[in-house]
C-alpha cells in the first residue's frame, strides 16, 4: 500500500484564463510544476496530474516521476478530472489521496504539510481539508474508504462538495499561510 498520493487536478482548458492553467508560467515555473513540487516536498508520493487540454504539453513540463492521467472527457467538467484521478490513486493502493488544484497559486508546502499533521498517515477513514479564515478549500485530503463513493459523485464540475457536505471533515486552517483563492482570470 502507499501511503499519501498527491493528485493536482489540471485538466482544465482554462477558457476564461485564456489557455491552459496548468502551463501559466511564475517565477521561472509553471504551475503544474509549482503545485507537484508542494504536494512533494509536502509529503506526497507519487504525485498524479489530471491531464486533458493540451495534455502532451503539459506531460512534457512534469518533472520525473510524476504520473500524468489522461482524461479523455475533460471537457464535460472537473467531475472526470477527480474520477480519474482517484481511480489511478485506488489502484496504487493509496491509503490516503491529498487533492488540490492547479490554479492555486498562493497555496504551497507549508500548506500541505500542515494537512498531512492533522491526520494519522495509516487512517483510511479521514476526511480534512484546508481552510483559510474558516472557508473551506483545498487540498483536501481523503481516505482510502472514501475514494469510490466520491467518483460515483463527481459529475460535471461537481467534484466532492456534496460528499464532504454529508460527512464529518475536519478543517484544518491554513489562512496564515495563504488565502486559498483560486485564479480564473489573467491579471488585467
Amino acid at each position: 500500500m502507499t501511503a499519501r498520493v498527491g493528485l493536482v487536478l489540471a485538466a482544465g482548458s482554462g477558457r476564461r484564463y485564456g489557455g491552459p492553467k496548468a502551463l501559466v508560467e511564475s517565477g521561472g515555473e509553471t504551475w503544474v510544476e509549482r503545485t507537484v513540487r508542494s504536494l512533494a516536498d509536502g509529503g506526497c508520493g507519487p504525485v498524479l496530474v489530471a491531464v486533458g487540454a493540451q495534455a502532451d504539453a503539459v506531460t512534457a513540463v512534469l518533472p520525473p516521476g510524476v504520473v500524468p492521467v489522461e482524461v479523455p472527457d475533460h471537457l464535460t467538467g472537473m467531475g472526470a478530472s477527480l474520477r480519474a484521478g482517484l481511480s489511478r490513486a485506488a489502484g496504487l493502493g493509496a491509503l490516503q489521496v491529498v487533492v488540490t488544484l492547479v490554479d492555486l497559486p498562493d497555496v504551497g508546502v507549508d500548506v500541505v504539510r500542515r494537512l498531512l499533521a492533522a491526520a494519522d498517515p495509516q487512517d483510511t477513514d479521514v476526511l480534512a481539508r484546508a481552510a483559510y479564515d474558516g472557508r473551506p478549500g483545498h487540498p483536501v485530503l481523503i481516505g482510502r474508504r472514501h475514494l469510490a463513493p466520491i467518483q460515483e459523485l463527481a459529475q460535471g464540475d461537481e467534484g466532492g462538495r456534496a460528499y464532504f457536505g454529508r460527512h464529518a471533515v475536519t478543517l484544518v486552517e491554513c489562512g496564515d499561510l495563504a488565502t486559498g483563492h483560486d485564479v480564473d482570470r489573467p491579471p488585467a
